[in-house]
């Protein structure tokens, strides 16, 4: 099978490059607030509960009722996000934030915060999450150059990790002295921060905008993509196959503080701000480190890495030792899911980015909100050292099967838009939104090239899936030895002429030039219309 086009790498960019346009800037520095309160929240929320019946069941789902609308609102969001004006969205979704936030300090410092209304809410602030995240990084490539990207997604990966160093430590110091409602007061006004920034945001818009997507085609099209794209499915599977059990940390931390090694709320948020020194120092070496290791080598010693500290978490009750061992478990945790961003991010091609990037929290969110649950509920009936350790050697084979399903390199891969398709000639008015539509594509193949050409189409096929195609399929022409006629459905003539305007990259003309090089002569296309004009 032939290999995709590439383009010769850029060199590149400086790690601090983005920072220096101002939008983008002051933008981070918003969503750099934004983070240290949702991590603050966080511990604010899991700290209410440590001393509540069922506490491990209760703590773990804080982290699952955050998480658990970015696994069920992912690819509605993404969609919203690529068929609406993102930044008037993620400024009607802050506004949200705040008054949701504003509701949680009242209630807390009223003293009428139940676990059920707490968690409740905390689904309510996963909602809003759910929809800035795809929207938030579908944003990046407007506001920084595509040989900044890789930069923009690393500097993406310090605010969170500040944010994970930071937040903790700033909570823990608060609900020791101020208590709990003090700490869901700066998350609210975190996010009206953002929102603050976002209004003072003015994009550059092109005269003439495309006609957005309707809504419910557009969340189909996201899925036929990321279904017919193997190279984003195998991003999916490293990323689940890390997050799942890499959540037990996260899930299960606030219990091995409290009870494992006799900490209070300041203790926890030091140990969580080692996670995130951890991880911000990595972010800053991982350029350095990449230039000697492969991805797929990182991985497998990240994994392991993180696998040692579960089980030293599991084995070692000191809180010294403790903390000395989560700063590599950052280290790991940024590594992995900053080598998987970075890799959606430069793959996924503008028209489906946010809607890629949502089915990737998805699976993020998924995978921690549902292994929180695992692995609370696994604490319940073995005890801490019985989930911990149980977590170290699902991460530690979910680590070894990079050597099976590696991630593949997508740095050089041209995903850029190509618009290379004739304009379709028709004697007819075809209705945009009627359908669906068939086109059949006529091939000529001399014997001694058949079979190489059949190998090349498959490729194609993936291809006509990945940008519209319902169904897609080759087959011989009966009348013509030499014949091959490819046949695909679209959903709509709308839908066909996106293919037409956009939606192909340059790696799909490479793969379409490579297959037409095997036929002999001109090819032949045909667009059949519904003949019910109804």
């Amino acid at each position: 099978m032939s290999s995709p086009a590439t383009v010769p790498p850029a060199q590149p960019a400086s790690a601090w490059a983005p920072l220096r346009i101002a939008a983008f800037r002051s933008l981070w520095l918003a969503v750099l607030a934004s983070n240290v309160g949702t991590w603050m929240q966080t511990v604010g929320a899991q700290w209410l509960l440590v001393d509540q019946p069922n506490a491990p069941t209760l703590v773990s789902l804080v982290q699952t009722a955050s998480l658990l609308p970015v696994l069920l609102l992912a690819l509605p969001a993404g969609a919203l996000a690529d068929t609406f004006d993102r930044r008037r969205l993620l400024i009607a979704v802050q506004c949200f934030l705040a008054a949701v936030g504003v509701l949680l300090t009242a209630l807390t410092a009223a003293h009428r915060m139940p676990p059920a209304l707490l968690l409740t809410l905390t689904f309510g602030l996963g909602v809003g999450q759910a929809l800035t995240l795809p929207a938030w990084q579908a944003v990046i490539p407007e506001l920084v150059p595509r040989a900044q990207l890789v930069s923009a997604s690393a500097l993406g990966s310090i605010s969170v990790n500040l944010a994970r160093s930071v937040g903790p430590a700033v909570a823990g110091v608060l609900v020791a002295r101020a208590g709990v409602a003090v700490v869901f007061a700066v998350n609210a006004v975190s996010f009206a921060i953002f929102a603050l920034a976002l209004l003072r945001w003015r994009p550059d818009r092109p005269e003439t905008e495309p006609v957005p997507e309707r809504f419910t085609a557009a969340l189909r099209a996201g899925g036929r993509y990321v279904r017919h794209s193997p190279v984003v499915r195998r991003i999916l599977l490293r990323a689940t196959l890390f997050v799942a059990p890499g959540s037990a940390l996260w899930a299960l931390l606030p219990l091995v503080a409290s009870r494992r090694l006799g900490l209070g709320a300041g203790g926890y948020g030091v140990l969580l701000g080692a996670l995130g020194v951890g991880a911000v120092a990595g972010a800053l070496v991982l350029p350095r480190v990449r230039r000697v290791l492969s991805s797929n080598r990182l991985l497998l010693l990240a994994g392991l890495l993180y696998a040692g500290v579960l089980l030293v978490l599991a084995l070692v009750p000191e809180p010294a030792v403790a903390v000395a061992a989560l700063v590599p478990a950052g280290l790991a945790w940024m590594t992995v899911l900053s080598s998987v961003n970075a890799a959606m991010q430069l793959f996924l091609p503008g028209w489906v980015r946010a809607r890629g990037l949502s089915v990737y929290q998805m699976f993020f969110a998924g995978g921690q909100a549902l292994g929180a649950v695992a692995w609370g509920g696994l604490g319940e009936v073995t005890g801490l050292v019985g989930a911990l350790t149980a977590a170290a050697v699902v991460m530690a084979l979910g680590a070894l099967s990079v050597l099976l399903w590696p991630l593949r390199e997508t740095r050089g891969v041209d995903r850029d838009p190509a618009i290379y398709w004739p304009e379709p000639n028709l004697a007819l008015e075809p209705q945009p939104r009627g359908g669906p539509v068939l086109v059949t594509v006529s091939y000529t193949v001399h014997p001694e090239r058949q079979t190489e050409f059949v190998e090349a189409m498959r490729v194609v096929g993936r291809s006509r899936r990945r940008t519209g195609a319902m169904r897609w399929g080759l087959f011989r022409a009966g009348e013509r030895t030499h014949g091959f006629v490819e046949v695909y459905q679209v959903p709509s003539w709308e839908e066909h002429l996106r293919q037409h305007g956009g939606r192909l990259t340059g790696a799909d003309r490479a793969v379409e030039e490579r297959a037409r090089a095997l036929a002999e002569g001109d090819v032949r296309v045909n667009h059949l219309l519904p003949a019910d004009p109804d």
